[in-house]
């Protein structure tokens, strides 16, 4: 019995939208019909970011820390710079500082930024020693009595903006110190039909079965049910497989009754 010994199977964007629509019993038969999938698509990567789903997406940052400064957007900032010094026309220049004289030739790009969805961990180092930040809510920021009170870091308040920012308390005490931060980003937009999809293997059936039913919404009501539950059924396979694993032990309770005479 021969096998193919390939490993390697992947749709691209047009192949999801014509599994879609023979799910919902059509053809892909005009530009239009390409169009309407892929913003359904992109929709569906939104209602992913919203459940939480993209764990695949999880990048670490590190932020270097400035004396006095608390609050630092999520991500990177890219900026293009000008001809000046050690730096050459058109160098791009992400997350840091240089000693050199720049002017900046454009607006600076917070796409980087704009991609968070959510930050899931933090700890701050110092002389190569992690300790926890604990992520707090807006109230708890706002009722701390003195944000200026100086320190190592030891919360810090996501705020969730278009483009979100960290505001950590106590405000660093010098510019040593690193916060490094595990964050969820958003899935690569699906722009033309070519593309391939950055979801991992075993998400192929969910990504096809959600694209499924978003399309029926628009083209084919009498599936919408049907669609929904598989879709649905899916998601929750997914989702249950795509998780952190750890080492669990349960300990059994043992209840032990005596009886007197």
């Amino acid at each position: 019995m021969a096998v193919s010994g390939s490993k390697n199977f992947e749709l691209d964007v047009a192949e999801y939208i014509e599994e879609a629509f023979e799910r919902c019993g059509l053809e892909v038969r005009t530009g239009y019909d390409a169009a309407t999938a892929r913003r359904s698509l992109n929709l569906l990567f939104a209602d992913w970011a919203n459940r939480g789903l993209n764990r695949w997406t999880i990048g670490q940052v590190t932020q270097a820390l400035a004396t006095g400064v608390a609050e630092y957007p999520v991500g990177i900032i890219t900026a293009t710079v000008g001809a000046s010094g050690s730096l050459t026309l058109g160098e791009t220049i992400t997350g840091g500082t240089s000693s050199a004289s720049t002017t900046i030739s454009a607006d600076p790009s917070l796409s980087d930024v704009r991609s968070t969805i959510d930050i899931l961990t933090g700890v701050v180092r110092r002389s190569g020693s992690d300790i926890s930040a604990a992520q707090i809510s807006r109230d708890t920021y706002l009722t701390i009595p003195d944000k200026t009170t100086a320190g190592r870091p030891i919360q810090y308040y996501f705020d969730r903006q278009i483009a979100p920012v960290i505001k950590l308390w106590p405000t660093p005490e010098n510019s040593t110190d690193i916060f490094i931060y595990d964050r969820l980003v958003r899935v690569d937009d699906a722009d033309v039909s070519i593309d391939t999809v950055e979801v991992p293997f075993r998400f192929y059936p969910c990504l096809a079965a959600g694209l499924a039913y978003y399309v029926a919404l628009k083209r084919a009501p009498d599936r919408v049910q049907i669609l929904k539950a598989i879709y649905e059924e899916e998601f929750e396979r997914a989702a249950l497989e795509d998780r952190d694993k750890t080492s669990t032990f349960a300990v059994p309770s043992y209840t032990y009754g005596f009886t007197g005479s």
